[in-house]
């Protein structure tokens, strides 16, 4: 039951004029050495946006991405005429597919409300789709009350058996994100699956067998049998439960 922890201070750190980004996975995209995938993740972000900016229009394929808001809002546009204004609690994915252009950019004011100078707080998570080509398309749904009441939240998955449970589908059939919002001494357990990536971004808990993990650490589990997470302080956990790799 071999556990990888990545601890917030390893991540490759970004920085534009706009944005400061770590980077807890790279993806194959980015060529920086091979920390590039674990399961079927291939890209995990944890960002922060200036207001009045943003990721401009760029071009995806062939790719689930997930974004995860924790603090302020994101605009998100694209080709396909999708829009929608990105908060926490809510729960959001992307499908590139075919190909699709999209940005998503902290100006929330161009839909509702005056301007504002609030900095976005976000972690992008990707994820190889088991079928090339489909054609694109977006979801998103507010999740904040089964947050706010505790425990694991399946958040996005595209196996089988959570088909009607899932807020968000994804189209890779061996993956499923869960979240957790935890007050102190509130304890979660991961799921038992042959890949676990369990991600803090914000607070501090503590992982059965491992130790103490903070905001920005990551643990890597790998045949995991399903630990025990209790949080020391108020926080946040994602966890991507993945039965099989690339």
């Amino acid at each position: 039951m071999p556990v990888e922890v990545k601890r917030a201070g390893s991540r490759v750190y970004e920085r534009l004029d706009w944005l400061h980004a770590w980077h807890c996975l790279t993806g194959p995209e980015y060529l920086r050495g091979t920390d590039s995938h674990f399961g079927v993740l291939v890209n995990h972000d944890h960002g922060i946006v200036s207001a009045g900016t943003g990721f401009d229009t760029h071009y995806h394929r062939n790719m689930e991405i997930v974004t995860w808001v924790l603090d302020g809002s994101l605009v998100h546009q694209d080709t396909r005429g999708h829009s929608g204004l990105i908060h926490p609690g809510l729960a959001q994915r992307m499908t590139a597919g075919a190909g699709i252009l999209h940005s998503e950019r902290n100006d929330s004011w161009v839909l509702d409300g005056p301007r504002h100078e609030r900095d976005v707080e976000m972690v992008q998570m990707w994820v190889v789709p088991d079928a090339a080509g489909v054609t694109p398309s977006y979801e998103q749904l507010d999740i904040s009350a089964e947050l706010d009441a505790g425990g694991l939240v399946l958040v996005a998955s595209g196996v089988p058996k959570h088909e009607d449970d899932a807020a968000i589908r994804i189209r890779n059939r061996y993956a499923t994100l869960w979240a957790a919002r935890l007050q102190p001494g509130a304890s979660v357990q991961l799921p038992a699956a042959p890949w676990v990536h369990l991600y803090v971004p914000r607070g501090s808990v503590d992982v059965e067998g491992v130790g103490l993990l903070s905001t920005g650490d990551a643990a890597r589990c790998t045949d995991e049998p399903g630990r025990r997470v209790t949080a020391r302080e108020a926080s946040e956990v994602l966890v991507w439960e993945m039965l099989t790799s690339l």
